[in-house]
C-alpha cells in the first residue's frame, strides 16, 4: 500500500485508512485493529495452498515470468502469474495477454475446485494479479469498524473493478455504501468536485 500511496505519510492525511481489504484498521495515523490470515486458516492449509499455487505456476505458459509470485499479507494472499517484479511494460503486456486468454480466471477456477473444502474468496484486481482471502474478508470488512465506532450518514466508495469477480464489487454494490465506478484518479477528482461543488 505505501509504495502505491507515497509512503507512510498517507496515514496522517486521513481520519481512516483501511489497507488490505479493511483487515488493517488505521484511525488518525494509529493502527487500531488487524486480522491475520495465518491464525484464521492455520499453517497446514496455508502451506497446502502455497505449494499448489507454486506447482501450478511452474507449469503455466505465459510470455514472461519474474519474481514474487505470491505476496503474503495480513489478511490475504496476492497471486501474480507473471510475478510482481515485472516492469510497467511487462505488466501492460501481460494485461493484454490475460484479457485475451483469461489466465487469471482459469487459475481461479482451478483453485476453487482444488480448495473447495476451504471457504476462500478469489478476487481479480489490477492488471496482473488476484487476491485470495477468507470469505467475508473482502473490502466490506472495513464497514464493520466504521459501523461499530462511528455514525456516518453516507459512505461513498470509488473503485474500478466493480463487476462481479472484481476486488471492488462487494463494497461497490453493498447497500451501506454509495458506489462510484471510476477508471482513473481523474474520474474520482471529477466526481468529488461535482459532489462538493468545488
Amino acid at each position: 500500500m505505501f509504495e502505491q500511496l507515497n509512503g507512510r505519510k498517507i496515514l496522517n492525511e486521513f481520519d481512516f485508512v483501511f489497507p488490505e481489504n479493511g483487515l488493517v484498521q488505521i484511525e488518525k495515523g494509529q493502527e487500531v485493529g488487524k486480522q491475520d490470515i495465518i491464525g484464521h486458516l492455520g499453517e497446514p492449509t496455508l502451506k497446502r495452498f502455497i505449494n499448489f499455487v507454486l506447482r501450478y505456476l511452474s507449469e503455466l505458459e505465459v510470455p514472461i515470468k519474474r519474481g514474487t509470485f505470491i505476496e503474503f499479507r495480513n489478511g490475504m494472499m496476492n497471486v501474480c502469474p507473471i510475478g510482481r517484479q515485472c516492469s510497467r511494460e511487462e505488466r501492460n503486456m501481460f494485461a493484454a495477454f490475460d484479457n485475451e486468454h483469461g489466465i487469471r480466471k482459469q487459475m481461479i477456477e482451478v483453485l476453487k475446485e482444488e480448495f473447495k473444502d476451504v471457504d476462500l474468496t478469489y478476487s481479480i484486481g489490477g492488471q496482473i494479479s488476484f487476491d485470495v482471502f477468507p470469505k467475508g474478508w473482502d473490502k466490506t470488512y472495513c464497514l464493520r469498524h466504521i459501523e461499530k465506532y462511528h455514525s456516518f450518514k453516507q459512505i461513498h466508495f470509488f473503485g474500478d473493478k466493480t463487476e462481479a469477480g472484481g476486488n471492488d464489487h462487494e463494497i461497490y454494490s453493498d447497500p451501506r455504501t454509495i458506489g462510484h465506478k471510476v477508471a482513473t484518479p481523474d474520474d474520482t477528482v471529477r466526481i468529488l468536485t461535482e459532489m462538493f461543488n468545488l
